[in-house]
């Protein structure tokens, strides 16, 4: 896919906007490709049949998480439709300024500000009572459901990597995390919360982005960039201003654990770079 699509898309379905440069975005993600639309938009458009079905979702709540929220959100323009160029429904966002940190390389001090403030808005998500949201479910890839709706893939993956990873340590952990449980009302979820969804301008939190995971359950999902980005006193500050039980944190580790070892599962060297990112991520997780 390129910008000729998304050009013809825009010419066809929003040909007020035809007129307007559209060029790709820096880097892009795996659910959704995205580019900007002119100086102050951009355009949405999901790579994949499972990844459309969060578009509606997003139309429909972000107006209304944004009023309850103090750090900008996506704010959706449009909803494109299918096409015979392309299958699935798009969006035009308006385009907000900053850069997401898996692009940018932080101080200390600026990693434990973020740490802050990452917590400061989850909690003030967790914190909206008065907006109903949809359960976990395949639409967001379960985010928010027990973390043991992966028991099956996650204990194959740890054995699989038994020559990789400290798996009796890994499998104990699972294990010890999928006999606890979210024993509270269920509580909005981002999903996604990862490094390549948060924005800093000038470096300040500056946008939380793509909310095609969210849901209303268990929190324990949005808890892991503890493990996978922060560390240190900047992990401290986090965990200490999200306050959550042990046996959430311990599901955190978890679900972590899941994804770390699903994708050193897909790298057939297992010394290389990106391999050795997941066994740094699987080790943090470990050792807590």
């Amino acid at each position: 896919m390129n910008t000729l699509i998304a050009r013809k898309l825009i010419a066809e379905q929003f040909p007020e906007y035809a007129r307007l440069p559209i060029t790709s975005v820096e880097k892009q993600g795996h659910d959704n490709l995205t580019y900007r639309l002119g100086e102050h938009m951009l355009i949405r458009m999901p790579t994949a049949a499972e990844y459309a079905l969060k578009v509606p979702k997003e139309q429909g709540l972000l107006p209304k998480l944004a009023k309850r929220l103090s750090v900008s959100i996506p704010a959706p323009i449009k909803m494109g439709k299918p096409s015979t160029d392309y299958p699935y429904p798009f969006s035009i966002y308006k385009w907000l300024p900053g850069k997401s940190i898996h692009l940018l390389t932080l101080t200390d001090q600026e990693k434990e500000q973020l740490a802050f403030d990452l917590a400061t808005f989850l909690k003030e998500l967790q914190g909206i009572t008065d907006v109903e949201g949809p359960e976990p479910g395949q639409h967001n890839g379960w985010r928010g459901d027990h973390v043991s709706v992966y028991d099956s893939g996650a204990r194959k993956q740890i054995t699989e990597l038994a020559n990789f990873i400290d798996a009796p340590r890994a499998l104990a952990l699972w294990v010890q995390a999928c006999a606890t449980k979210w024993d509270k009302k269920p509580v909005w979820i981002h999903g996604d919360f990862a490094i390549g969804n948060i924005l800093m301008d000038r470096g300040k939190l500056s946008a939380v982005i793509d909310f095609g995971g969210t849901a209303v359950g268990d929190p324990a999902c949005d808890l892991v960039i503890a493990w996978t980005y922060l560390s240190g006193k900047a992990r401290e500050i986090f965990i200490s201003t999200m306050d959550m039980d042990p046996n959430t944190c311990l599901r955190a580790r978890a679900w972590a654990l899941w994804k770390a070892t699903f994708e050193l599962c897909q790298i057939p060297d297992k010394h290389s770079p990106g391999a050795e990112v997941q066994k740094w991520f699987i080790d943090e997780v470990i050792n807590g």
